[in-house]
C-alpha cells in the first residue's frame, strides 16, 4: 500500500497509493496527506477517503486538497484558505497566438525558430535522460537559489524523472541536436499541467521556455484540453516576480481555488486553526520575504562566481 522513496527533490518522501490515486505524506510539524499530482487529479468524495484513511490507521494529522479549476466557488464546509493557480485557457492554438498572448510574445516564439530551437514532443528514453543529465549539471544555481538537481548521475536522473509516463509528454527543445531544454507536461481529465520546466543558460538568448510553451498550447488544443496549469500564479507572500510576468505574457492567468483542510488526528486539530500546517514562505511578510529571498540570491553568487556565459 505505501512506500518510503526519495522524490526527485531529493527528499524523503512517503508514497501512498489509495484507490489507484498516488497520494503523499509530507512529513513536518504536522503531517499532511495530499495528492502528489493535486492539480491533476481530483477527490470527488472526500468523506469516503476520510474513512479510508482513518480505517487503514495512516500516521497522518490532515488531509489537504484543492478544489479544480474552473469551479472555484468553494463546495464543501471544511475549514479552507484560498490558494492560486497560474491558468492558461485553450480554445485553439490559433486564437492563443493572435488573441491571448501579446506582440512581444509572439516575436519571442518567432525568434526561437528562426534561431534555430527546434521542439518536438517524444518519449522518455536513455538519450533523453542523458541530455537531462548535462542540462542539469550546467550550473549549481538556477533563478537565484540552489539547483536541486545539480551533481545528479544518469542513474538519479532516470529514477526521479521517469514517472508518469502513462499519462505524461516530454516536449524537448533542440539547438543543433543538443537538449537545451524541456517541459514534462502531464495529462489529466480536461487539464494539463507542467511537471519541471528548464532551459540552459548558456541559450539565455534564445527564447527557449516561448518556444516550449508554443508547443505545449499546441498539444493540448490538438487533444481537445481547454485547461493548462503552470504552477502558482505567485507563490507565498513574496508578490509578483519575473516568473509571474513571463506567466502572464504567455496568457495565463491567476484563479483563486479554496484549498481545504480536514482533521485526522488530534494534532491535526489543534495545529490548524494555530496555523502550524503552514509553509514558512507563507507565514513571513511580503518585504521581510523579499530581502531574504534576495540575501539568498546574492549569496549564492558569491558562492558560485560568475554566471554561465552566453555562447560567442
Amino acid at each position: 500500500m505505501s512506500t518510503i522513496g526519495t522524490d526527485r527533490h531529493g527528499q524523503n518522501d512517503i508514497g501512498v497509493n489509495i484507490r489507484g490515486n498516488e497520494y503523499r505524506i509530507e512529513r513536518g510539524i504536522v503531517r499532511v496527506l495530499k495528492l502528489r499530482n493535486e492539480w491533476i487529479d481530483d477527490i470527488p468524495d472526500p468523506e469516503a477517503l476520510v474513512a479510508e484513511v482513518r480505517q487503514l490507521a495512516l500516521p497522518v494529522d490532515l488531509l489537504t486538497f484543492v478544489q479544480h479549476p474552473p469551479e472555484t466557488i468553494p463546495k464543501f464546509s471544511y475549514p479552507m484558505q484560498w490558494d492560486n493557480l497560474a491558468v492558461l485557457k485553450i480554445s485553439s492554438y490559433e486564437n492563443w497566438f493572435k488573441a491571448q498572448i501579446p506582440q512581444n510574445a509572439r516575436n519571442k516564439i518567432r525568434k526561437a525558430d528562426k534561431s534555430g530551437v527546434l521542439v518536438r514532443a517524444e518519449a522518455f528514453s536513455d538519450k533523453l535522460a542523458a541530455g537531462l543529465v548535462e542540462l542539469f549539471n550546467e550550473t549549481p544555481v538556477r533563478r537565484g537559489k540552489r539547483n536541486l538537481y545539480y551533481g545528479w548521475d544518469l542513474k538519479r536522473v532516470t529514477q526521479g524523472w521517469a514517472t508518469e509516463l502513462d499519462r505524461s509528454l516530454w516536449l524537448v527543445a533542440y539547438f543543433e541536436e543538443e537538449l537545451i531544454g524541456f517541459i514534462k507536461l502531464v495529462l489529466g481529465d480536461h487539464i494539463a499541467r507542467t511537471s519541471g520546466t528548464i532551459a540552459k543558460e548558456m541559450y539565455r538568448d534564445k527564447p527557449i521556455m516561448n518556444a516550449l510553451l508554443a508547443k505545449a498550447v499546441e498539444l493540448c488544443a490538438a487533444k481537445g484540453i481547454p485547461l493548462l496549469v503552470y504552477g502558482r500564479f505567485v507563490y507565498g507572500h513574496k508578490g509578483e516576480d519575473s516568473l509571474t510576468v513571463f506567466k502572464r505574457n504567455n496568457g495565463f492567468q491567476r484563479i483563486d481555488i479554496p484549498r481545504y483542510f480536514v482533521s485526522l488526528s488530534l494534532r491535526g486539530r489543534i495545529a490548524l486553526p494555530l496555523g502550524l500546517h503552514r509553509d514558512l514562505k507563507d507565514m513571513v511578510p511580503g518585504p521581510a520575504l523579499r530581502l531574504l529571498l534576495n540575501m539568498r540570491s546574492k549569496w549564492h553568487k558569491k558562492m558560485t562566481g560568475p554566471s554561465v556565459p552566453r555562447p560567442r
